[in-house]
């Protein structure tokens, strides 16, 4: 990975801009140098050891997605729910739990969950980019007649979640309201949703969750698995024109699955791990491979032409990948230290790609709410941000189409 001083941003490689050499000679790069593992940066006098543990040995396959987690990564639930690094974790690492809901809505004879018009909800919040997946996913595939959805307040306090009330102004989007669930109506939290299903769940109580308003139970809250599930299982109840929208083709899915395994770890769970860390070296070590992902991600943009990450086809790698960019100058990059470079001027192809993605997609951009996104991470974080104070930039959250800041206009101009 190559991590620059703020002015060379510009100058990627595999990216179409470029400066004069008499220009870029003028700029005062920092020099870097990678070697193994080892990363320096000359003029801040920086050096940090990444993790040198062969993360190979520790990859576990879920056998119904072939999603790729590792397994330092499967924690109980911490002391409570605010504390993202477990209280005594000397490494400063943030793990994220592994979900603890894994049945299937399947067309198999005498499933216990059959695909039903009308039998599952989905519960989310718009802050969060596992959740807002599955509500792509839901769109791209025309399922907002099979399954409702309802969206949670975008606070997070020492309870979790919590529904919206009458009395709530500060949280507007589609279907904002209170749990409405026929039997639901005393849940004021996400919580009780878990506990009214087992009594003696320990795990965080996270959204996405897919449930049956049929048996009154969860079906799955892992939302890759939920995602997999609404690319498929409908489709022989679907218009012709959804029920051929395929976000997992055969012909791609290794490509898919391999893209799953370095998206996930580095750039999905990369932004949380740098953010929540709590040592510096546990920072340093997320931050630097989160880059390097970026780093890939961009290269891989400019070399297939796009418009998708695979071409001419949105996949799931698109529905996946999204949530994460389109969050990340509005909140990663302040919030969660994610600073060597944004993306708006300094990754001009996955910027395209947001971009054509959110205003040329409804089922991208409708599923996106700032408002939510904003006010979640930095008046939630209170370990982070302890006056939760909601910075007002960028300006605006997103660049229209045809709108390049001004750093990139610059570049352009000399070229």
């Amino acid at each position: 990975m190559n991590i620059r001083a703020p002015q060379s941003a510009l100058l990627r490689v595999a990216t179409p801009l470029s400066l004069s050499k008499s220009t870029a000679s003028a700029l005062p790069f920092s020099r870097s140098v990678s070697r193994r593992n080892i990363i320096a940066w000359d003029r801040r006098g920086i050096s940090s050891l990444s993790n040198t543990r062969n993360p190979s040995r520790d990859i576990l396959r879920n056998s119904h997605s072939g999603f790729v987690e590792n397994k330092h990564q499967q924690i109980r639930m911490a002391s409570k729910i605010t504390d993202w690094v477990k209280p005594g974790d000397s490494s400063g690492e943030f793990k994220r739990q592994s979900s603890s809901f894994r049945d299937w809505i399947s067309k198999e004879p005498g499933a216990k969950f059959p695909p039903e018009k009308g039998r599952y909800h989905i519960y989310v919040s718009y802050a969060c980019p596992w959740a807002t997946r599955t509500l792509i996913a839901r769109k791209l595939k025309g399922l907002e007649d099979w399954i409702s959805f309802s969206s949670v307040h975008w606070h997070m306090g020492e309870k979790g979640w919590r529904f919206p009330t009458p009395e709530d102004t500060d949280a507007e989007g589609e279907n904002v309201i209170p749990d409405p669930v026929p039997g639901h109506e005393k849940y004021t939290h996400l919580r009780d949703l878990y506990f009214a299903v087992d009594p003696n769940y320990q795990g965080r109580f996270t959204v996405p969750v897919l449930f049956d308003k049929k048996a009154n139970t969860i079906v799955n809250n892992e939302s890759s698995e939920i995602l997999r599930m609404l690319g498929h299982v409908f489709d022989d109840q679907l218009p012709e024109k959804y029920a051929k929208v395929d976000l997992y083709p055969e012909s791609l899915r290794p490509q898919i699955e391999e893209a799953h395994e370095w998206t996930y770890d580095k750039i999905n769970n990369g932004v949380y791990k740098s953010g929540f860390a709590t040592t510096q070296a546990a920072y340093e070590r997320n931050v630097t491979a989160l880059f390097e992902a970026l780093d890939k991600a961009e290269k891989h943009l400019a070399e297939n032409g796009g418009p998708y990450f695979f071409g001419d086809k949105i996949t799931e790698v698109d529905v996946r990948l999204f949530p994460t960019l389109i969050r990340f100058d509005p909140v990663y990059v302040q919030h969660f230290k994610c600073n060597v470079r944004d993306i708006r001027s300094g990754y001009p192809h996955l910027h395209k790609y947001t971009r054509n993605l959110y205003w040329n997609h409804p089922a991208f951009k409708d599923t996106t709410n700032f408002l939510h996104i904003k006010n979640h991470y930095t008046r939630s974080h209170v370990q982070i941000n302890p006056h939760s104070i909601t910075p007002l930039g960028p300006v605006p959250d997103i660049l229209p189409l045809d709108e390049e800041v001004e750093a990139v206009k610059a570049a352009l101009a000399k070229i």
